[in-house]
């Protein structure tokens, strides 16, 4: 993605990015031989992050520390001194202090996740997928942290309808028994094709499985709304080893066809 991609995709300038990149936020990336900023997803999970920082009413030095320090603890100490600054304010920023409250809640309690701040419904979620890799024999799978990832970028950047819809269904599909179960079995299938060719039977199979995890409901909006935006399905399985990309792309053939 260009600097105008990245940031239309994230709802910020492209001035605001090049400030980011002088204050140290955003680290700048490489340069292609045309001399153009080449950016990825993770690019613009970061960026999505510091707006949501800043749209809380933290200044930039107040981004940094909390960008700095992933484990929770300081970000517990800025919000709360946010919140007793909004106090003083409260009759103009109640609709801040409104937002703020379940962030609050969720740092002192230690469940506010490392790509937070989020939204309360996307906080939950994350809170059930918590659960379901805690009940996992080994480490977490690398793609549900990615998968996490993309999910913050989404709820940053969708439109207030579409994001309510997304979690909405989200919330449906992971209620529905042995989802989460199911899901977790498919990131793990995923990580082991870390290293595969995207020739390997085990793509398809991971692919359906993918798909089919999918509800209906969003099965029938993507076919209304048509797949993904080229440049940032491109950024987006840049990320992913070429097996993980083809299951990616597979199940995306399948779920449109599916939706037609």
């Amino acid at each position: 993605m260009r600097i105008g991609e990245i940031a239309a995709m994230v709802g910020v300038t492209t001035r605001a990015v090049r400030h980011y990149h002088h204050l140290g936020l955003l680290p700048e990336p490489v340069r292609l031989a045309n001399g153009y900023r080449e950016y990825t997803v993770r690019d613009a999970v970061l960026l999505a992050r510091i707006r949501r920082l800043t749209e809380l009413g933290l200044g930039l030095d107040e981004v940094r520390d909390v960008l700095a320090e992933d484990a929770g603890r300081d970000l517990v100490e800025v919000l709360e001194e946010l919140d007793a600054d909004l106090g003083r304010q409260e009759a103009l920023v109640h609709e801040r202090r409104a937002r703020l409250a379940p962030l609050l809640e969720q740092a002192r309690e230690g469940r506010l996740p490392a790509e937070g701040p989020v939204s309360p419904m996307l906080a939950e979620l994350f809170g059930d997928m918590a659960r379901a890799s805690a009940a996992l024999p080994g480490p977490e799978p690398a793609i549900a942290a990615k998968d996490r990832e993309l999910l913050a970028l989404l709820d940053t950047v969708a439109p207030a309808a579409e994001q309510e819809r997304l979690m909405g269904a989200m919330r449906r599909m992971t209620e529905a028994p042995g989802a989460m179960e199911r899901a977790y079995a498919l990131y793990e299938e995923l990580d082991t094709l870390a290293d595969a060719d995207p020739a390997d039977p085990r793509v398809e199979r991971t692919a359906q499985g993918l798909a089919d995890l999918l509800p209906d409901e969003m099965v029938a909006q993507l076919g209304t709304d048509g797949p993904p935006q080229e440049g940032f399905l491109d950024a987006f399985l840049a990320d992913f080893s070429s097996a993980q990309a083809a299951v990616v792309e597979r199940a995306l053939r399948v779920v449109m066809e599916r939706a037609r």
